[in-house]
């Protein structure tokens, strides 16, 4: 890892696509860039949703024989084409 690199986890590489929810933002679908033990990173492009660093959302895989479970998730990073999403504590 380089010196300023500070992940905390290896990530692999995966396109998946996942059902994101926000309390105040609304239901979206998006694709999964890269995914780790920590967390997972969501290409939003040219998508309306614009949530705040901290701000809590769920998360459901997409595409499965069967409904994924949902998982709680916290924003912790943006970039020019998405948001870095932490797996956190439960979402009230």
């Amino acid at each position: 890892m380089a010196v300023d690199d500070r992940r905390e986890y290896c990530r692999t590489a995966m396109s998946a696509k996942v059902k994101v929810c926000h309390e105040q933002l609304g239901e979206f679908v998006f694709s999964t860039r890269d995914i780790s033990d920590g967390g997972v990173f969501i290409v939003v492009d040219n998508e309306p949703f614009a949530p705040e660093l901290g701000d809590k959302v769920k998360v459901q895989v997409q595409g499965l024989p069967v409904p994924a479970p949902e998982l709680d998730m916290v924003v912790v990073r943006k970039t020019i084409d998405g948001f870095g999403l932490q797996f956190g504590e439960s979402v009230n």
